[in-house]
């Protein structure tokens, strides 16, 4: 059974549900981001914001998504949200992504204690098989990052959805296996 309402944490960052009343804590970091420059969505307005919090819930009540807002331990401040989305509880895999963090913990180490936390829960609690990551194939640096993870480039998804100025992104796929997780994270 997969709990869609988890938390999770760390001594860094704690994962909880996202629900629409953390739409006034979110709204100062949308306005400092520009999500729609490598991704689908955008948070460019309120509505839009609300829009795409609605959605993730919508997700999640359907089954088919696990929304978080981001918390820095650090300091207990809301620092962004994440997904866990396209769940498929048959074939055991889904989606990392839907990730934004403010500037000011961009570089800080809060995302990869995020991943971490998410992975682990995974590979061991939700006893999943493989972890996908799309990411446009120009955004180098997020491409980096979960590189540092372990994800393995599996291919290019060409021309395959709309961004910022109605360019056609192209979408580098990654993906980690379970065993892959485990045999380089045996202790986390």
């Amino acid at each position: 059974m997969i709990d869609f309402f988890t938390t999770l944490e760390d001594t860094v960052a704690k994962l909880i549900p996202l629900e629409a009343s953390h739409f006034d804590l979110l709204w100062p970091i949308a306005q400092q981001l520009d999500l729609h420059e490598f991704g689908p969505s955008n948070i460019s307005t309120p509505e839009k914001l609300k829009e795409y919090i609605q959605e993730a819930l919508s997700q999640r009540e359907e089954g088919t998504s696990i929304p978080f807002a981001i918390i820095d331990k650090r300091n207990n401040t809301l620092a962004g949200c994440t997904r866990m989305g396209r769940v498929s509880a048959f074939h055991k895999s889904l989606e990392i992504g839907w990730t934004w963090i403010g500037p000011d913990y961009q570089g800080s180490g809060l995302n990869t204690h995020v991943k971490h936390l998410m992975l682990n829960h995974i590979f061991k609690v939700m006893d999943f098989e493989k972890v996908n990551f799309r990411i446009d194939e120009r955004n180098i640096r997020s491409r980096k990052a979960v590189e540092k993870l372990g994800a393995q480039l599996e291919g290019l998804i060409r021309s395959e959805v709309i961004v910022k100025g109605g360019f056609r992104r192209s979408s580098a796929c990654y993906g980690i296996l379970k065993e892959e997780w485990l045999k380089k994270n045996p202790q986390s």
